[in-house]
């Protein structure tokens, strides 16, 4: 009984194999961070300014 009851159990257990990929996810995160960097290098500028004009739109359809 106890060998059917540790099969059971064993199977019932996820694999050790699906822990995920761990490299692909670092590497993942490193281009996305050189991305932003090199878009903010090069419309930084343009993004404040684009941001600035949102919030201001925000700010004065909120009090007038």
């Amino acid at each position: 009984m106890s060998m059917l009851l540790r099969r059971i159990v064993e199977a019932a257990r996820p694999a050790d194999s699906e822990r995920g990929d761990v490299p692909g996810w670092v590497m993942v995160t490193i281009m996305t961070a050189g991305l932003v960097l090199g878009i903010w290098t090069v419309a930084g500028d343009l993004l404040v300014d684009v941001f600035r004009d949102a919030i201001d739109g925000v700010v004065s359809g909120v009090s007038g």
